[in-house]
């Protein structure tokens, strides 16, 4: 009897110090963890910081100019919802919205087809891959406004170098920003050079993707065409959902610039009015600040519409992955 008391009190207490043992590792990994989440947010502070400065403390305060008819020379005058109905009734005003959702449509798949492609390409270690990736981010830190005069040269219909090498294969180049579908097309391929970011994001996520995981596809008989279809794509959705929101809201005033330069403030007829054009065009040209204010709100809640489509449209293609 004395043996069983002996050997139950040994048991209750290696049970006692095995939980020990494990409220201990439990509260050390609480603790990296949030130690963690505070490194994390830590970093982060400087960006969300200016984000609240720069963007949504402007819209807030933008928000109730809106609902007012004011041109920075009298005080401002509540008229209600009279600029959303002249919203409703101004023919630029839909005309510049459809040019957005479409260069939307077009250009952020485009650019994430490509930042992705070209991550592929230069993923491998080999001679010379260092300058690859660094010309491939080269386009993204050069001014805009440089960017959108070096490519006015470019698509100059007579002496533009595009336009001489489609001649040389006996191809008649459009004449560019002279034609509307042609100015449409000459600012998705301006922008759609500038892959730097996307590529580094993507690029990244390639890298982070375990080579066993791959080595035992190859093991398995997964072709390339597999393995990316079935495992990288689906380990890197992430990373491509981010990218397809951040493009989203960089499309909604990265066009502004070209607009203005190789559109001449939205031409031809028009054809590269975006909304930040419009907008820009109302506020400081007309001096109609609180139409534009109001044209500012309805921007932010056709961004917030597109990527939530985008999200679900992600979401279901990908599964679980975007819960």
């Amino acid at each position: 009897m004395q043996q069983s008391d002996t050997q139950t009190g040994s048991l209750a207490g290696h049970t006692r110090t095995r939980d020990a043992t494990r409220g201990h590792t439990r509260a050390r990994s609480l603790r990296h963890d949030l130690a963690w989440r505070g490194q994390v947010a830590l970093m982060l502070l400087p960006l969300l910081a200016g984000i609240t400065l720069l963007i949504f403390l402007p819209a807030l305060l933008g928000l109730p100019l809106a609902f007012t008819a004011y041109n920075s020379l009298d005080p401002p005058r509540f008229t209600g919802l009279q600029n959303f109905r002249d919203l409703w009734n101004d023919r630029v005003f839909h005309l510049s919205l459809r040019n957005t959702l479409g260069f939307i449509v077009v250009a952020v798949p485009l650019r994430l087809a490509g930042a992705l492609a070209i991550a592929l390409l230069l993923l491998r270690r080999m001679r010379g891959v260092g300058g690859m990736r660094a010309a491939v981010v080269l386009p993204t830190v050069v001014p805009d406004v440089a960017w959108a005069l070096a490519w006015l040269w470019i698509f100059n219909p007579l002496y533009g170098p595009l336009n001489i090498l489609l001649r040389t294969v006996g191809i008649d180049g459009p004449a560019w920003m002279l034609d509307e579908t042609g100015a449409r097309v000459a600012i998705i391929l301006m922008l759609s050079w500038q892959l730097g970011e996307g590529f580094v994001i993507c690029l990244g996520a390639l890298s982070g993707i375990p080579s066993a995981v791959l080595d035992h596809a190859r093991l398995d008989g997964a072709g390339r065409w597999a393995t990316f279809r079935d495992i990288t794509l689906p380990m890197i959705a992430p990373y491509l959902l981010i990218l397809a929101m951040r493009d989203i809201l960089f499309s909604l005033h990265a066009n502004f610039v070209p607009a203005k330069i190789l559109g001449q403030d939205g031409g031809p007829n028009n054809a590269t009015t975006y909304l930040p054009m419009w907008i820009y065009t109302n506020a400081f040209g007309y001096l109609r600040l609180g139409y534009a204010a109001a044209m500012t709100w309805v921007t932010f809640i056709v961004s917030f519409a597109v990527m939530l489509v985008m999200y679900r449209i992600l979401s279901r293609r990908f599964g679980a992955w975007a819960q």
